[in-house]
Parts: C-alpha cells; sequence; structure tokens
C-alpha cells in the first residue's frame, strides 16, 4: 500500500482522520499577485505546445507556478519533485510525491514539508485529493518524528488547469469548496502566498 492506494475513507477508518468540505479561505485575507513577465511568457508558450501528459503539465505549468511561488517568497522554501516521502511502510504511508514545498534549510533531503502538491492523475480531481489527504497524513508524522509538529499543513490539488486545496488541521481533512483556474493564476499564487505568510510566521 501506499499513498495513491488510499482513500478519505480508508484514513477514516485507519486513522480516525475525518473529512469536511469546507470553505478554507476568506475572499478578505487573498490579494491576488501580479504575475511576473517571466511567468506570463513561460504559460504563453506552453498554450502553443501539445500537451497531452501528465509529465507535460508538470514541467510546463505546475512547475513554472511553484517557481514563480519561489522567488516571490525570496526562497523561504524548496521544491522536492518526484521524491519520496517514507513514513511508515508497514502502515502504507511511503511513495512518490509530486511535489513537496518545504522549509529551505539547504538539506539535500525533505526536511520540513508543509506543503504537498499532487496532479491529478487522468484528470481526476476526486483520485488527486485521495493521495493528497494520505500524504498530508503522512508529511504531519514525518514532522513529528522530525521534532517540528505543525498544527496546520495545506495541500493542493491540481489537473494544470483547475486548482483546489486542502488542509490537515487535529484530526481533520479540509478540502475547499472552491476551485481555482489556471486562467486566474494571480489569485492561485495569492492563495499561496497566504499559506506561505502563515508558515513564516510560526517557522524561524
Amino acid at each position: 500500500m501506499a499513498y495513491t492506494d488510499f482513500t478519505l475513507s480508508i484514513l477514516q477508518k485507519k486513522f480516525k482522520i475525518n473529512n469536511k468540505f469546507f470553505p478554507l479561505f476568506e475572499k478578505k485575507d487573498i490579494q491576488p499577485i501580479e504575475v511576473s513577465a517571466i511567468l506570463q511568457q513561460q504559460l504563453n508558450e506552453a498554450k502553443e505546445l501539445p500537451i497531452k501528459s501528465e509529465k507535460a503539465r508538470s514541467e510546463l505549468i505546475v512547475m513554472p507556478i511553484l517557481m514563480e511561488l519561489r522567488r516571490i517568497n525570496n526562497k523561504f522554501f524548496t521544491i522536492y519533485s518526484g521524491d519520496t516521502l517514507i513514513v511508515d511502510k508497514a502502515q502504507g504511508l511511503t511513495g512518490e510525491c509530486d511535489f513537496i514545498l518545504a522549509k529551505e534549510t539547504g538539506s539535500f533531503s525533505i526536511n520540513v514539508p508543509i506543503i504537498s502538491v499532487v496532479e491529478a492523475k487522468r484528470q481526476d480531481m476526486e483520485m488527486g485529493i485521495n493521495q493528497c489527504a494520505a500524504q498530508l497524513y503522512g508529511a504531519r508524522l514525518f514532522n513529528q518524528q522530525n521534532n517540528v509538529p505543525l498544527e496546520i499543513l495545506y495541500g493542493c490539488v491540481t489537473t494544470a488547469d483547475n486548482w483546489k486545496f486542502m488542509q490537515i488541521k487535529n484530526n481533520s481533512i479540509y478540502i475547499d469548496q472552491n476551485t481555482y483556474y489556471k486562467s486566474d493564476v494571480g489569485l492561485i499564487l495569492g492563495i499561496f502566498k497566504y499559506i506561505i505568510d502563515y508558515y513564516k510566521s510560526i517557522l524561524k
């Protein structure tokens, strides 16, 4: 068993992790970010290409957005792409992660994961939500094992065009009622920045 094998029901039965459909962000708290010329050019060039695979969406759309986020946050975090997050193999809490955003410490290996970004395989958002929920639970345990317990961890599931945010807090996974779209990438960046600002306030 691995992260990709979990469902919300399995998480609830196995680890007592509930799930709720909930508005995660208030409009007054989110300020859209002006998209840089670099990112705008990358996204415009991506439109000219035949993006048929998850790999292409990852390289041409998702990664440029995450790199933009890293630039506007003065490299507060680092990006791990395709790394394996091993927490508890016996419990199935292991597997490759599409993207893990972790606090930048200069470490070659994952250290303090704060955001899990999952690409929805075959454009299936529900499957992506299941995987992201399992990774968030695994990341929370990982941080606890490394003596950096964080009350809240965030996740995001994306098809590259659609973006949905998630959160684990206490014994619940909260899934945002709203879906955000690549056509409003400035708003997506604003939500990510709101999340990063939270971690800047608690992680030294």
